[in-house]
């Protein structure tokens, strides 16, 4: 029986090796891609089916869910080069990401819901506190002899990455241009009551916001505690939306200095995935920001770009994988010249 364990364990060892889990990254992101440019595009005025929804989704989470995992066996594993707590941060970042990815389809797919902010913002913030947790411990732990023409690069990523995130934010989240929609709408309505009142003086004005309301509530079937509690949390969009701005552009300037601090080192491969994970993060969430401020029509999730966070998922694994193979393979080289020196 333990001839037979060993061949099992031996044949998952092969089936999951290094080599087969990035081709099936790879494999997967190509699918991807071409699932998103088959299909992103609908006829004007059509709105993108249920399938291709249910795809995009399929793709994020499956992606963020693998990277999750194999992160997760790099913190299992005492033989980590870069720390186990490293990846401790990856995985609960993929983790949390996934939870909210889930709940983000909840609410738009089932309920038809599109609020400000909502419960799959608590997991994505968590998110963020966990990837950039662990991408400070893989800077801190080497110790940074940068040239000034680095530290330039940096700094020219973190204002060039800041003047991005502005220029795509809603310009009324400032408080600077936004506000002079609701100044037209504030003088129509006044001219408005004044024509009812004129033409009927017994009839009082009407209150069009409860029957906006109402005519929501009858387009959603999420409990009426679920839209209770995101009117609750509406207050805090304009703090949420700051969160993700700054935590996207300081993700975006530790994403550089990983490039920097492990460039041409013998774990450079796997720290270049991580920092083009972060910078396709920064793609996808910019454009998803860009689209949600700028479309006029109710914005539906599944554009092109977003195949970015797909993307996103498959680059942590694969930078897992690849650091999990460099690690284990060091310290059995380690030991291998260890025990011909012995002998």
């Amino acid at each position: 029986m333990s001839s037979t364990s060993q061949e099992k364990s031996l044949s998952l060892s092969s089936v999951f090796s290094a080599q087969n889990l990035v081709i099936f990254g790879m494999i997967w992101a190509v699918l991807a891609l071409l699932f998103f440019l088959l299909f992103s595009v609908t006829p004007q005025g059509e709105e993108l089916p249920l399938w291709y929804s249910i795809g995009t989704y399929v793709f994020e989470l499956g992606a963020f869910l693998g990277a999750a995992l194999v992160c997760y066996r790099n913190w299992q594993s005492p033989q980590m080069v870069s720390g186990r707590n490293v990846w401790l941060g990856f995985g609960l970042g993929c983790f949390f990401y996934f939870i909210a990815g889930v709940l983000f389809g909840i609410w738009e797919l089932v309920w038809h819901l599109d609020p400000d902010v909502s419960l799959a913002d608590l997991p994505y913030i968590l998110s963020y506190l966990f990837l950039g947790w662990g991408m400070v411990l893989a800077v801190t732990s080497k110790r940074l002899n940068l040239e000034i023409w680095q530290w330039a690069a940096i700094l020219g990523v973190a204002v060039a990455g800041t003047a991005l995130a502005i220029w795509v934010a809603d310009p009324s989240f400032f408080g600077l241009i936004g506000s002079e929609e609701p100044v037209a709408i504030e003088q129509v309505a006044p001219e408005a009551t004044a024509t009812i009142n004129a033409q009927n003086p017994g009839a009082s004005a009407p209150n069009l916001a409860p029957a906006a309301e109402e005519e929501a509530e009858e387009e959603t079937t999420a409990p009426s505690w679920i839209v209770a509690l995101d009117r609750q949390l509406e207050p805090l969009a304009t703090w949420v939306n700051l969160f993700y701005i700054i935590g996207d552009v300081f993700l975006l300037i530790l994403a550089t200095a990983l490039i920097l601090a492990f460039w041409g080192g013998r774990f450079s491969q796997s720290w270049r995935m991580i920092a083009f994970a972060t910078f396709s993060l920064y793609v996808a969430d910019m454009y998803f920001k860009w689209t949600d401020a700028r479309v006029q029509a109710e914005y539906e999730s599944g554009g092109l770009l977003e195949v970015f966070f797909v993307f996103t998922g498959i680059l942590f694994g694969i930078g897992a994988v690849l650091e999990y193979d460099i690690s284990t393979r060091s310290r059995q080289s380690r030991r291998g010249r260890r025990g011909s020196a012995k002998s």
